[in-house]
């Protein structure tokens, strides 16, 4: 079996970023928000300060920093890869890198029908 595409992964830029809030507040995790108060974004939080939910789904890791989604989005975005950068601009309002003068934001890009197949051989999908 080959081995399936990452579902989540970082830029440069962001994985210097995770390093930087991850010095400063200890281990870290990400959840991509479905909405609300800060759109769609990428929110990286203190491990602890945020309940992961029994349902939400693990993606992967970035930076060693584990990413989860919620099922709803993970639905919609699961033919997805996503890919975490930063730009300039204000972070989410409970996101740790707010503040810093830059914010995440997910890039994606679809999977290839055979990238997909493997997500769904794997059960990843």
């Amino acid at each position: 079996m080959t081995k399936p595409p990452q579902q989540v992964t970082a830029t440069l830029a962001a994985l210097h970023l995770i390093e930087t809030l991850r010095t400063r507040h200890g281990p870290l995790l990400f959840h991509q928000s479905g909405g609300c108060c800060d759109g769609s974004s990428p929110m990286c939080f203190a491990q602890g300060d945020f309940i992961v939910g029994d349902r939400d789904v693990q993606l992967g890791e970035i930076g060693g920093t584990p990413f989860y989604i919620s099922p709803s989005q993970f639905e919609y975005w699961k033919h997805t890869q996503l890919i975490i950068d930063v730009v300039p601009g204000r972070g989410g309002m409970f996101s740790l890198e707010n503040g810093e003068g830059v914010r995440f934001l997910v890039r994606s890009r679809l999977f290839t029908d055979e990238e997909f197949a493997q997500l769904q051989e794997a059960g990843r999908a």
